[in-house]
């Protein structure tokens, strides 16, 4: 069954059918209906490549996981972010295409070769480190692009983060108030933009309270998981003195860390307080629970999906949109807060 033998049987033309198929306003209602009901009977659906030629839309929304390290789908919160964006584009009539870089890029091609490949109307980038320059050749191209905690700077482009400088103040300020001046930071060694922002917000704030910045309580993990909070941690105790409380810059980092306070005899909060940053789900569960600042995951998907559509219909421009971030207040700080969820 193709497109010939349906204009067959509705004694039209292949012309007509292309047109009733792709949703041309010039063919009657009565034989749209017709042609329709053919097609239903005879249960053709017409190709994908079919729909794109005719309309030079494709449907398609390219998904680049950019970066060689940190970014896939282990990670708590491009997962949830990427949920979110997937239910909000198909409701919009999307469809989601994941590009590999495990293989692709070692032979010579780029994102935006295989984007025009596909034939993609426009792509998500969502980054991790070490980013490929092949990224930036997206951004630069006629195809639109939102990015996720990447700096694009495209015509055709806009990102969306979380207010990054706005991270590590609330955590510092709360610290603050609760009777807390050493405050420990546990980072990464390779600072990715967004990494590095919440450090340097973390520095400003303590000398915002006249607290100090000792290098011996700033510890930098290698990668993000919880064994390397586990290690950076370690790395705190064998310092000497250690801080009354400890800002680590992911949840996962501040997991890890939690376990290496417990393992050294340290009581959590009654001996060092700690808080992470993102809020996953899991942050609940801990013992005790942790204090955390929330990036709204739901909201940085679906705007992402609303800008997205957008750009690929030509009404929007580059911009950036920064979410505002929430301080989640549970046990790990040690301040239990009346209809605060602990």
């Amino acid at each position: 069954m193709n497109i010939k033998t349906i204009a067959n049987i509705a004694g039209v033309s292949v012309a007509t059918v292309s047109k009733i198929i792709n949703n041309y306003s010039d063919i009657s209602e009565e034989t749209r209906q017709r042609v329709l009901k053919i097609m239903d009977e005879n249960g053709y659906r017409p190709s994908s490549s079919a729909k794109t030629l005719a309309t030079k839309k494709s449907n398609l929304v390219g998904v680049v996981f950019a970066g060689k390290l940190n970014v896939d789908f282990s990670h708590p919160f491009f997962v949830q972010v990427i949920n979110t964006f997937k239910k909000q584009i198909g409701l919009l009539g999307y469809d989601l295409l994941f590009f590999s870089n495990e293989k692709f890029l070692d032979q010579g091609e780029d994102y935006l070769a295989r984007s025009k490949y596909f034939q993609v109307d426009g792509c998500i980038i969502i980054a991790g480190d070490e980013v490929e320059s092949s990224v930036y050749d997206l951004d630069a191209s006629p195809i639109p692009c939102i990015g996720i905690d990447i700096e694009l700077t495209g015509q055709g482009s806009c990102y969306i983060m979380s207010d990054n400088e706005k991270i590590s103040p609330k955590i510092v300020e709360h610290f603050y108030m609760n009777g807390y001046r050493d405050i420990g930071f546990i980072g990464l060694q390779r600072a990715s933009l967004v990494m590095q922002q919440r450090e340097d917000a973390f520095k400003r704030s303590l000398k915002q309270f006249s607290l100090d910045t000792k290098p011996e309580w700033m510890v930098y993990s290698k990668d993000y998981a919880a064994e390397d909070g586990y290690q950076a941690a370690k790395e705190m105790l064998t310092r000497g003195e250690l801080p009354r409380a400890v800002f680590a810059a992911t949840d996962l980092l501040a997991f890890g860390a939690m376990r290496a306070f417990k393992e050294a005899g340290l009581r959590i909060p009654e001996d060092i307080a700690i808080a992470g940053c993102d809020d996953i789900e899991a942050c609940r569960y801990t013992d005790p629970p942790l204090t955390t600042v929330k990036q709204d995951t739901d909201k940085i998907g679906r705007l992402a999906a609303m800008i997205l559509f957008d750009l690929m219909n030509k009404q929007m421009d580059n911009q950036c949109i920064k979410v505002e971030p929430e301080l989640v207040v549970r046990q790990s700080c040690g301040v239990a807060v009346p209809g605060i969820e602990v």
